[in-house]
């Protein structure tokens, strides 16, 4: 795509059509996809945010959404290349690697959520604000893609900037430059972004399609009400299948985001429980996946939802972010409660995700993994139910047995780091750090996490159940069936010559 940004005004044109800014945002059919694209961008090694705020607010009556973190910030030029297309300059930094691949991210998700967006950020050295807004470009009946931005140094002196400056007061929320700076002084300390968005999506009856008052502390989906008058949450590939929180919750969402959480999100002034999804299951045990096309095992990890058995599937990552969550695989796509509660996590970087980042291209390798994992899951399945209820003395079926998290793992809110906690403890404060660790080997943020066990070669556990129980398999059943079906046809025929 062709860019021609004009830094005498840091006024940015590009030769894209103003329609395409609305185009490019429908890939996001569900709005926290788009909501997910914001946090990515702080969460990505070039920014490196420890925390990030999410909030609604309201600005001369208008609802707003807003996210303020405090990462490194950017120049101006920066700025203008983030609001360009066809660009990205993403690097791995400090063993973090970036989840956005193409650079549009920002584009697509705040153009997703509502009609315009204003972008105030610094780096410690500057100041800058820019203006992406299909509003401003209808007004001004633009015929390609303008993006004003101006410029301030650290003493809020305006630089150069002062066309765009007039554009910005003129259709942005901020009617003066002293709004523009006090939103800029909003951001807590010397570095970070706020990026506020307005003219949010409303459906048909003018009303917004996230529900801000059922929950002060959560920004929510409203269920819908489907032609047979049933309500039901938009998601469209849940199909009879009970809708997870994460669905239609932001806050439950947010707290799978990240297979291994490194930054703190604050939703509507309230922090967001991260889960540690590896290590908050029960029962927890680890598979392996070999495919032909890598180089390498990839590790599996099983276990039983302590939180709602009728949450469950596969959760798969990419570059550590959530793509794919509860998508049921094997015996679990059978209506027979087969099973039921097992939920299994698969970091799939060798998979390619689609520009939403809400599913994997379908491709030879992605089928190959998904009947890996149908196979594996079932493998773990059949052996948790010979063993747990061959234990449960009053027959529960393995699904209904009471059950804990096989380990407490607790983030400090100092280093970010993520401890694990021992048995018996219940209830952690708001806030915990590792000082207060029990354990003295890790009582000081200085301290390297527990090592994980990635280079694992074989499953931690034996498949007994192969063993002792070659009956217990619908695999073993139906080889048994065509077998004997097999040696019926063999009868018949024989039978059939005889008489001839």
């Amino acid at each position: 795509l062709l860019i021609q940004p004009s830094f005498t005004s840091l006024k940015c044109f590009m030769f894209l059509c103003p329609k395409f800014l609305h185009t490019n945002s429908t890939s996001h059919t569900w709005p926290f996809s788009a909501v997910a694209e914001l946090i990515d961008n702080a969460y990505d090694p070039d920014v490196n945010a420890k925390q990030i705020w999410i909030d609604k607010t309201v600005i001369n009556d208008n609802i707003c959404l807003t996210f303020t973190d405090n990462g490194n910030g950017m120049t101006s030029e920066k700025l203008h290349k983030m609001l360009s297309f066809g660009f990205s300059d993403k690097v791995s930094m400090n063993g973090r690697v970036p989840i956005g691949l193409y650079g549009n991210g920002f584009k697509s998700g705040s153009m997703r959520l509502g009609k315009d967006a204003i972008i105030f950020t610094k780096n410690g050295e500057s100041m800058s604000v820019g203006l992406l807004s299909q509003t401003y470009l209808e007004s001004t009946k633009a015929e390609h893609v303008v993006v004003p931005i101006v410029a301030f140094n650290k003493d809020h002196i305006l630089l150069d900037t002062k066309a765009s400056l007039r554009a910005i007061l003129e259709h942005s929320l901020f009617s003066t430059e002293q709004k523009l700076l006090a939103e800029l002084d909003a951001i807590i300390g010397k570095k970070g972004t706020r990026i506020i968005i307005w003219n949010l999506r409303r459906d048909n009856n003018g009303i917004t399609e996230f529900e801000f008052d059922k929950d002060k502390y959560d920004i929510r989906i409203p269920e819908d009400l489907d032609e047979t008058g049933k309500k039901g949450y938009k998601k469209q590939e849940r199909v009879d299948q009970i809708v997870p929180e994460s669905d239609y919750s932001l806050r439950a969402y947010c707290s799978i985001l990240y297979l291994k959480p490194r930054m703190q999100i604050i939703l509507r002034g309230q922090k967001v429980k991260t889960q540690l999804v590896s290590k908050s299951l029960a029962y927890i045990e680890r598979d392996v996946y070999r495919p032909k096309f890598l180089a390498k095992t990839v590790r599996i990890t099983f276990g039983f939802n302590c939180r709602n058995k009728d949450h469950y599937g596969i959760m798969m990552y990419h570059k550590n972010r959530l793509i794919k969550a509860y998508e049921r695989v094997g015996c679990q796509l059978k209506a027979n409660n087969m099973g039921a509660g097992v939920v299994g996590i698969i970091e799939c970087n060798f998979l390619k995700p689609t520009h939403n980042k809400q599913d994997f291209d379908y491709t030879n390798e992605y089928r190959l993994t998904i009947a890996a994992l149908g196979e594996k899951l079932n493998d773990y399945w059949n052996e948790m139910k010979v063993k747990k209820n061959a234990e449960c003395p009053l027959n529960l079926l393995v699904e209904d047995i009471q059950k804990q998290p096989d380990q407490t793992w607790v983030q400090c809110d100092s280093c970010l780091k993520w401890r694990k906690l021992p048995d018996g403890i219940d209830q952690l404060p708001e806030k915990w750090y590792c000082s207060m660790n029990p354990d003295p080997q890790f009582r000081n943020c200085l301290v390297p996490e527990e090592p994980e066990d990635d280079d694992l070669v074989h499953p931690t556990y034996e498949k007994t159940y192969k063993k002792n129980c070659p009956m217990s398999t619908e695999s073993t059943i139906l080889s048994k069936k065509k077998k004997l079906i097999k040696n019926l046809f063999l009868l018949v025929f024989s039978v059939a010559d005889g008489v001839s």
